[in-house]
């Protein structure tokens, strides 16, 4: 039975040119902090790998950082910010919202913990940030503002733009961990004018293990990991020069095919919803349909368990997820869709659907073809009635 995979927002596959470049590579062992030949030969394909990446971000060279993904960039940014109010900061207050990644959220619990002033933004039913509250948050006493730009569970793209130019009137900094986004619409350090950004080489058809920590030129940064000169002293540890190269080439990839993905993805998410909403009775689509990453689906099911779903769906060979997979195991319902207000059993009953760049109009039908015999038999079962 072939496989058809919907949850690219987990991660994705590598690009056939990313397996092809990274094995071109595997000869390519020498230390990167080397002054030797084989040394400099590594470095020399890093340093074509950051290009890519900044490129990509319309960053410069010398404000990327490589990191092992964006939940230790992240972290990283959260931990600066930590060293800067533990010096005597008059701002020790960090503004974040309600529906960020586990990688934020887990990290904001050990601050508050710790005793640390964090305050959560609430976001409307789509999902989208309450600009007015987030402003009436801002004060003398904010070091950061943290919003994430589409969010991975529901698609919402957030006025990131809107939101920094409020952090940046109040005197703070700003931060987006854009893991989602990368890839899939432009994304523009410049043009939304952070200080911070979090990227996955995963995410967008890269390697795992590997990602960037964008931090504008004069920005604060502090270590996160120590012991080592790399990065310029600000990210220890020997180079991992093959999931750098392959990122730099899904980099490359993702700006240069950046339009025609939007669009294939935006066009497959549009006939999955109404293929959905046409053939599946008394179902509710989550997020923001107007401002909305392309490939991602979020639908709640009333009266059907999302667990059942997936695996059903699992044993047709449709691949799908119940939400973010930092927290696949838990048996409680999705945060980011109980802070959108949907109520626990809307949110127990959804599943998400994330397209890529290798889904086909006809995965897409097939899934329209199986899922309402597999919803009804779900809520056959189910001991609530819709």
């Amino acid at each position: 039975m072939s496989t058809i995979y919907m949850d690219n927002n987990a991660t994705t596959q590598l690009a056939p040119q990313v397996a092809s470049i990274m094995a071109d590579n595997l000869a390519l062992y020498g230390n990167a902090s080397s002054m030797h030949e084989l040394g400099r030969n590594a470095y020399s394909g890093i340093d074509w790998a950051r290009k890519m990446c900044a490129s990509l971000i319309d960053a410069e060279e010398d404000e990327i950082y490589f990191t092992s993904g964006a939940s230790e960039s992240n972290n990283t940014v959260f931990n600066t910010m930590r060293d800067i109010i533990d010096s005597g900061s008059v701002r020790d207050r960090i503004i974040t919202t309600t529906v960020e990644h586990p990688s934020i959220m887990e990290e904001v619990k050990y601050l508050k913990e710790k005793g640390y002033k964090i305050d959560l933004a609430p976001v409307d039913a789509t999902g989208m940030v309450k600009v007015d509250e987030l402003e009436k948050m801002l004060g003398s006493d904010v070091l950061l503002v943290s919003v994430m730009t589409g969010n991975n569970e529901t698609g919402t793209i957030q006025p990131v733009s809107q939101i920094s130019a409020l952090a940046h009137a109040a005197g703070a900094f700003m931060h987006s961990d854009a893991t989602q986004a990368i890839g899939k619409i432009p994304v523009s350090v410049r043009d939304m004018d952070l200080d911070y950004l979090s990227m996955s080489a995963h995410k967008f058809y890269g390697p795992k293990g590997i990602g960037v920590l964008y931090a504008r030129k004069g920005k604060a940064l502090t270590p996160f990991v120590h012991g080592g000169h790399q990065e310029k002293g600000l990210r220890a540890g020997t180079y991992n020069n093959l999931g750098i190269i392959g990122m730099g080439e899904a980099a490359r990839l993702a700006k240069e095919d950046i339009q025609k993905e939007h669009d294939h993805l935006w066009m497959l998410r549009e006939r999955l919803r109404n293929g959905i909403e046409k053939n599946v009775p008394d179902v509710v689509i989550n997020g923001n349909q107007e401002h909305c990453l392309p490939g991602t689906l979020n639908v709640s099911f009333p009266c059907a368990e999302g667990e059942s779903i997936l695996l059903y769906l699992d044993m047709e060979g449709i691949e799908v997820s119940t939400g973010s997979a930092c927290a696949t195991g838990s048996l409680e319902p999705s945060y980011v869709l109980l802070a959108c207000g949907l109520d626990v059993e809307l949110a127990h009953g959804s599943i998400r659907f994330s397209l890529g760049r290798y889904n086909t109009v006809s995965d897409v039908d097939t899934v329209i073809e199986k899922l309402p015999a597999i919803i009804k038999k779900v809520r056959s079962m189910s001991t609530r009635k819709v």
